[in-house]
Formats: structure tokens, C-alpha cells, sequence
């Protein structure tokens, strides 16, 4: 089979929405995300540029649909262009073989927080003490520790991933956040997500990182995230405001909890995330555009939640609480 890769270049603000663009039309819906780059002085390590525009790839299968679906995602890119910087869509063709491999060429080692090295698992990478390294084959599935959002979370996890600490990553994508809460010594962590393809990978990368004594995957949300699809597809279920009704059914508690969804999601599911937080625990929440903040800490707010520490990179939020 061969495969057209639709790309194009964005502003850093303008990377959520092209992302739930281009994810209702790509393959498994999955988006690659590359920021702008800075090597590093020496060795393999870059850091992310957020003053240089993003790359954003997926991939759809070349066949007689291939044409009408890069005709209507070049028109939603047009209609977002009037609003943010975003670039001309590129198309070229590629054969399987290339295909599996052609999301590989645009990741490198990242260093996150004071410890957290991710490593795409494709490329070496010699440890240095007290580094905590963290695998990564993110296959078509959403979080590669690149995004802004990610990397929040990752330096909250550094904290608050205390060892004996239970922990949930909810809407887990490639496992990043469970892998990393378990590399730090928290644990056992449970990682969910209502996409069975986040699930197949996530599954993996622990396997990979040698933590499966420790993380549990499995398909699945809390509450109200029961009757949704995936955060990105834009089914949020009946989006009970509150998700009142739901909150009571959480069969276990945990003493860590890293949602990175949207603001959206976690509006729905915050009554949902305080019954499923221990007193005195840690939430941290990302994927959070700086719009839409308010609404996430009224919601909190209003679910008994108690915010301590708030985190911005851009135009991101994270914001951990308790209870």
C-alpha cells in the first residue's frame, strides 16, 4: 500500500487546533508533532524553540479517497489560516516500507525537568548519574513528550512521583506520564485511555522501559470519560457539566493523578478526578490553552479541589491540586 503525508508548518499557538484537524482525517488519527529544534552544545540532547513555528504530519492511506480528504483538509487549513500563522499543506507519497519509519526521522533525545531524559527508542543514549530515562516509540499514538503540555506534566511528575504514591495517568497516549511516574518510584500506576491504539502502544513502551511490574494499561476513562470517544475526535458524551451523576462510581482512589487532556475534557471530568483523588493527594492537569483556564479552575473549584501550584510555557497551563 502506499501512503500520502500531508504536512504543514503552524504557529505554536495554532498547533492544538491543526492537530484535531488533521487527526480526524489521519490514519488511527495520529499527528506527529515537531517543534522547532536548538541543538544542544554537545551530544545528542536538543531543546524545543517556541519562538519558530511547529511541523504538524499524518498519514493517509493513498487510495480513490486520497484526493477529496487532502482537498478538505487544505481548505479547514485555509479557514484556520485567517486567524494564525499556518503554512502551505505539503503532500508527498510514500511506500509502506518508508511510511513505518518516515514519523522516526523527526525526534531526538529530550532532556525534560532537572532528571527526565525521553529517548526515542530508535536512538542510543549513554546515562548520566541521576538521569531518569523514559523510551519512547510513540507509534501513531499521542504523547511523545514534545509538546509543551508534555513537558509540564514531566516536570510536575519529577515532584510529586513519590515512591508508595498510587497513581492514574488518564488519557495516557503513548505512556509517557505512567512510564515516567513509575521510573521516578511512584506506584502501582494505572494507565488509561478510551483509544484502543493508545492502548496497544502504551502497552508496549512499558514493556519496553521494564516497568510492567508497575503500570497497568488498560482501556478505559473515569466516570462521565466513560461515554467518550477519544479526546481528540470531538465526542465528549452528554458533557454533563459537572459530571455529577458519575463521580460516585470511582471503585479506586489514587494518591497521584496526571490528566493531560484539554480543558474541555477536564471540565467534564472534574468531579470525576476529585472522587478519584486520596485527601491530600496531587492532581496535575494539562493540555490547558491559557483561554480556556478559568473554566478549568472554576470547574475544580466547584468540585472540592484546592489549587497549589500553577505552571505556563506559551501559551500552555499546568496546574496541580489537591484535596
Amino acid at each position: 500500500m502506499s501512503w500520502l503525508e500531508l504536512s504543514v508548518q503552524v504557529d505554536n499557538e495554532a498547533v492544538e487546533a491543526v492537530s484535531e484537524l488533521l487527526a480526524r482525517y489521519g490514519y488511527n488519527g495520529g499527528v506527529v508533532v515537531e517543534p522547532a529544534w536548538t541543538p544542544g552544545d554537545e551530544g545528542p540532547e536538543f531543546s524545543y524553540d517556541a519562538g519558530r513555528p511547529a511541523t504538524l504530519r499524518t498519514y493517509i492511506p493513498l487510495d480513490e479517497q486520497a484526493e477529496d480528504v487532502r482537498q478538505r483538509v487544505a481548505q479547514a487549513l485555509w479557514h484556520l489560516g485567517q486567524m494564525r500563522p499556518v503554512g502551505e499543506l505539503l503532500v508527498r507519497t510514500l511506500e509502506e516500507e518508508d511510511w513505518a519509519n518516515a514519523w522516526k526521522e523527526h525526534y531526538r533525545v529530550l532532556r525534560v525537568g532537572r532528571r527526565t531524559v525521553v529517548v526515542p527508542s530508535w536512538l542510543s543514549y549513554e546515562a548520566q548519574p541521576g538521569d531518569v530515562v523514559v523510551q519512547m516509540d510513540p507509534g501513531m499514538a499521542f504523547g511523545t513528550g514534545l509538546h509543551p503540555t508534555t513537558q509540564l506534566c514531566l516536570q510536575l511528575l519529577e515532584r510529586y512521583a513519590a515512591p508508595g504514591r498510587r497513581a492514574l495517568d488518564i488519557g495516557t497516549g503513548s505512556g509517557i506520564l505512567a512510564i515516567a511516574a513509575a521510573r521516578l518510584g511512584a506506584g502501582p500506576t494505572l494507565a488509561l485511555d478510551n483509544d484502543p491504539v493508545a492502548v496497544a502502544v502504551a502497552a508496549e513502551n512499558v514493556v519496553l522501559n521494564g516497568v510492567a511490574d508497575r503500570v497497568v494499561v488498560a482501556e478505559g476513562s473515569l466516570g462521565a470519560g466513560r461515554s467518550m470517544g477519544h479526546w481528540l475526535s470531538g465526542d465528549f458524551g452528554d458533557e454533563r457539566p459537572a459530571a455529577a451523576e458519575a463521580a460516585g462510581d470511582a471503585a479506586e482512589t489514587f494518591d497521584l493523578i496526571a490528566a493531560n487532556l484539554i480543558a474541555k475534557v477536564l471540565v467534564i471530568l472534574a468531579a470525576d478526578l476529585a472522587a478519584a483523588l486520596e485527601p491530600g493527594g496531587a492532581l496535575i492537569s494539562s493540555g490547558i490553552i491559557d483561554t480556556r483556564e478559568q473554566d478549568v479552575v472554576a470547574a475544580f473549584e466547584a468540585a472540592g479541589l484546592r489549587q497549589v501550584e500553577r505552571h505556563q510555557e506559551g501559551e500552555w497551563i499546568a496546574l496541580v491540586h489537591t484535596r
